[in-house]
């Protein structure tokens, strides 16, 4: 009973001791460079240029510290496999993939945080918008202190927090509107630093133009993207799904942004002389076919019939002019409502999608159920 009593208490000590200097580890390399770069980052506001700079080499996360810190997803991933041989998969293939994430509100920065907790090592983060008020109910880091601040300086600075070691995670903050036209957007869609091309692209946009130009740009070269639709006005996580975009049923956003494809696909075969085959698709498999595939565009949606309309227009904006009222030219003025988990739910989906193939460990998803005009909960 003693000499048990005696394993006991000794394995106790050796356990509490390692932990001890584990902590010790991390308190020693980390702590310095966390205050340092806390204190910086109250003062970023500024877009990055348009040149894309190294990361800094000053500091160093430990191997072990970083192990420890990736060990579940080490576990889930032990048993990927990869189709060739030649190539990494399971988490070397994460610790080795670039990212580029294009909207940080509710949905997008729910899944930069997560990206970045998974193991992704380059992380491109693009939004032109600030924290405000309102964003505190669904955004997935920021605090009141952040409010006024770029949204993705501000997610840039809660994830070196995460991993302080620049050449393990790398932050490219693009604090500016992408527009789809190159003379403005400049290079925020360029591959990354280092070639090898985007291995996802994460659609979190609201706005449909810009969104449709975002996913005809991937769509044209052949780099695979991951969009979601609305989140707003809707509660019911039972009903989120994934699928290709066309069969996206009972979201506006959606049915908009299918629109805006044809029209821009259809111009384009017309002035090419192309012959558009079957009212989505172009011949030859021309890029407009990413309608039907989602091996190529895969779409999250919610099939909840919206439940809560947009804010009605106030006898201010009347007065004044609705065009007085947006946050930039030619972006929805009126107030959607947005119930905060949603986001999050969606958001948190794509980065499930993501992490899971760039492991090689990839989710087959179950078809959506075919529902009634009026049904909302079954």
């Amino acid at each position: 009973m003693n000499e048990r009593s005696t394993g006991q208490g000794s394995a106790f000590a050796i356990g509490l001791i390692a932990g001890s200097v584990v902590t010790s580890l991390f308190l020693v390399f980390c702590q310095p460079r966390l205050s340092r770069e806390t204190s910086h980052g109250r003062h970023q506001n500024e877009a990055r240029t348009d040149q894309h700079s190294p990361p800094s080499q000053s500091y160093h996360l430990p191997q072990e510290i970083r192990s420890e810190m990736l060990s579940r997803n080490y576990l889930y991933f032990s048993s990927a496999k990869s189709e060739n041989e030649n190539s990494p998969t399971g988490m070397p293939r994460i610790e080795s993939s670039s990212v580029l994430i294009v909207g940080l509100g509710g949905v997008g920065s729910h899944t930069a945080h997560m990206l970045a907790r998974s193991g992704v090592r380059y992380l491109r983060l693009v939004d032109f918008d600030q924290v405000t008020l309102s964003s505190l109910n669904r955004h997935a880091v920021a605090t009141l202190k952040d409010v006024g601040l770029p949204k993705a300086t501000v997610l840039c600075k809660y994830l070196r927090e995460i991993c302080p070691d620049q050449t393990r995670l790398i932050l490219d903050p693009v604090v500016k509107m992408y527009t789809g036209e190159m003379e403005r957007d400049g290079n925020m869609l360029d591959d990354p630093p280092g070639g090898g091309g985007w291995d996802l692209v994460i659609d979190a946009i609201d706005d449909v133009p810009t969104k449709a130009n975002l996913i005809a740009h991937f769509a044209k070269r052949g780099v695979r993207v991951i969009s979601c639709m609305g989140a707003g006005g809707k509660a019911d996580p039972t009903r989120v799904h994934i699928s290709d975009l066309r069969s996206a049923s009972r979201d506006p956003l959606a049915t908009a942004v299918r629109q805006k494809l044809r029209i821009m696909g259809k111009k384009e075969a017309n002035e090419s002389n192309i012959k558009i085959t079957n009212g989505s698709g172009i011949s030859n498999g021309g890029w407009l076919s990413c309608i039907d595939d989602s091996s190529r565009v895969a779409v999250v949606y919610s099939s909840e019939k919206v439940v809560a309309k947009l804010a009605d227009i106030t006898d201010e904006q009347k007065e004044e002019g609705m065009s007085n009222f947006g946050a930039v030219e030619n972006m929805r003025v009126r107030v959607l409502p947005v119930l905060g988990t949603m986001p999050a739910i969606m958001g948190q989906t794509l980065a499930a999608m993501a992490v899971c193939e760039l492991g090689g460990k990839p989710f087959s998803p179950v078809g959506a159920e075919r529902v009634g005009r009026n049904v909302r909960h079954r």
